[in-house]
């Protein structure tokens, strides 16, 4: 035999026996997964962060120049140098729904949203096809994600495939509440020590019943504008504006410079709500947190410390309930005297 035929291992003799499957890998992988999102809908792609930076940047622009223009204002420039509103301010971030009950009741109450994530082949089900119908009705982007970006979008939540980004809710300034040209006499609600955001979201839909013309709270230690409190408002959050400032206390007397009365409620008040003498007067109305009450600055800010009578067997309402209750008796006593008028 020719060449290297005799030596050993030249000649090699292999025979194919029947190989393994891919199960079906090799057909799925050329499965299409539908139009690639555009760079601004990605939220890992550096496109999209910076259409958030400039949709942030250009709000918090166009309020600063609101408020700048203002006369009787030393001429500022911005939230930052007036009373202690603004300054050192952090940006506001997004917020992430997560859950398909959650995500569904979302946005069923009409909360604002930005994209509904969708975890890629989800075993759908009627919550799953109702949230992506009112989703698709409202025009809210829609995006199939994997579930490891899931998984770090909701950090480790339990999201059974959906998600829902509620964008930052846009706060306005305190003094943008004075207003002249708003009908009725001025009442403002402001928050000292509330966290809970469905006390935020009762008091809100309180103010909107009662005649009110917006929210303060602070921005340390404090509730902020949450899907819960959207959701609590039950849509009143959609016609109240809710301000936030940094000093509670320099807030509440910058609205008494202004020719506002400054009311706290407190269990230990100095007048009982009936006998309230300052119902048809501008004011606004402070209300502290359940347990500590409120704090010892913003009572010593106070014109009057009001309180609401009570049987003995309740110790104390919740904020929600107890703004609820003032809210409508200084509607309630605004009313008579307009007819007395």
């Amino acid at each position: 035999m020719p060449g290297n035929s005799q030596r050993r291992g030249a000649i090699r003799k292999s025979r194919k026996g029947p190989t393994v499957g891919s199960g079906g890998n090799r057909r799925r992988s050329l499965e299409g997964k539908g139009p690639t999102p555009k760079a601004e809908e990605r939220p890992n792609h550096k496109a999209y962060k910076a259409a958030q930076r400039a949709a942030r940047d250009a709000g918090q622009g166009g309020q600063a120049g609101r408020s700048g223009g203002r006369t009787g204002q030393g001429g500022q420039g911005g939230r930052g140098g007036h009373g202690g509103h603004g300054g050192g301010r952090k940006r506001p971030t997004s917020e992430i729904v997560a859950g398909r009950n959650s995500v569904l009741e979302a946005l069923r109450a009409e909360i604002p949203a930005a994209t509904l994530y969708v975890a890629s082949r989800i075993d759908s089900d009627d919550r799953v096809r109702e949230a992506l119908k009112i989703a698709g009705d409202r025009g809210i982007a829609q995006l199939e994600t994997p579930r490891a970006e899931l998984d770090r979008l909701t950090d480790g939540a339990v999201h059974q495939g959906l998600a829902l980004q509620v964008p930052p809710y846009d706060y306005v300034d305190p003094r943008d509440l004075v207003d002249p040209q708003t009908p009725g006499i001025p009442l403002v609600v402001a928050l000292d020590g509330i966290t809970d955001p469905r006390n935020l979201g009762a008091i809100i839909r309180s103010v909107a019943a009662f005649g009110g013309h917006g929210v303060v709270v602070p921005e340390r230690r404090s509730v902020a504008m949450t899907a819960a409190a959207w959701k609590t408002s039950a849509g009143a959050a959609a016609r109240i504006p809710v301000a936030r400032c940094t000093n509670l206390t320099r807030t509440l007397e910058d609205y008494r410079k202004q020719g506002y009365f400054v009311i706290g409620l407190d269990m230990d008040g100095d007048v009982e709500l009936p006998a309230l003498e300052l119902a048809g007067e501008p004011l606004v109305v402070v209300v502290g947190s359940e347990g500590k009450g409120l704090s010892r600055l913003v009572r010593e800010t106070c014109d009057q410390i009001v309180s609401i009578p009570m049987s003995s067997a309740v110790e104390s309402l919740n904020a929600g309930l107890a703004t609820g209750v003032t809210l409508y008796e200084i509607a309630r006593q605004r009313s008579e005297a307009g007819v007395r008028r």
